[in-house]
């Protein structure tokens, strides 16, 4: 372990801090994740890279660019899964009898996550990897699936609460591939599901955590910080 200063973020939407705008229903970016509270307190700087729709495959065109520029770096942040688990909604409604695949299927994803992490380490930086925080499966449903033959995506899915245990799945993947490579982990998930009333965390649109969801991301991205110092005051005592 080392002490991390200079800190890169790559991820999606949830980390850039996109929400749903009650007042229009439309998305804003509004990131109440409170990133300098966190570099105050553990003295960082904070660089975040995140882009709205952004899969694991952009991610890694994303790490590349950023590696090759060799800027000042100790650890990468790196939050993907959540667009990877999505599926193209509008086929699914035109052909619910057909097979379909995930943006980036669950292999897929497992490895070019596993390559982003070794080229990091190769750097010898430290590969962060952030925990899914858990869809609203009904009104993800409501939102993606309005104006869609929902009776025949319902047909597909076999259960709406199948739309949460996929993306379930996708969290899982992080936390394993993370177990194997040794990569450090963000369970920000864990934070969501302590917290106990998924309802008032998440946006209307059932995936984008709103401003109490992100109050929850500063929290967990604290607790790893202070685990990350205690372990590295152990470490020289």
């Amino acid at each position: 372990m080392k002490r991390l200063t200079q800190i890169q973020v790559l991820g999606d939407s949830v980390l850039k801090g996109v929400q749903v705008d009650p007042a229009t229903n439309r998305y804003i970016t509004k990131n109440e994740i409170d990133i300098p509270a966190l570099e105050r307190e553990f003295g960082l700087v904070v660089r975040n890279q995140s882009h709205f729709g952004a899969t694991c495959v952009k991610g890694a065109r994303l790490l590349d660019r950023l590696l090759s520029r060799a800027e000042p770096c100790d650890a990468v942040v790196m939050d993907f899964g959540g667009n990877d688990c999505d599926y193209t909604w509008p086929e699914i409604a035109a052909d619910p009898a057909g097979t379909h695949q995930p943006h980036v299927p669950p292999t897929e994803f497992k490895e070019r996550y596993r390559t982003m992490i070794r080229k990091i380490q190769e750097r010898d930086m430290v590969p962060v990897l952030v925990t899914l925080p858990p869809l609203e499966p009904q009104r993800f449903f409501d939102w993606w699936c309005k104006d869609l033959d929902q009776p025949a995506v319902r047909r597909w899915l076999g259960g709406i609460s199948n739309i949460y245990a996929h993306q379930e799945h996708y969290s899982r993947i992080v936390e394993q591939v993370a177990r194997e490579e040794g990569a450090a982990l963000v369970d920000v998930r864990g934070t969501f599901l302590n917290h106990g009333h998924l309802e008032t965390l998440i946006c209307a649109d059932g995936t984008h955590p709103n401003s109490a969801g992100q109050e929850l991301i500063t929290q967990a991205f604290r607790e790893f910080g202070l685990r990350w110092e205690k372990a590295l005051r152990q470490q020289t005592a």
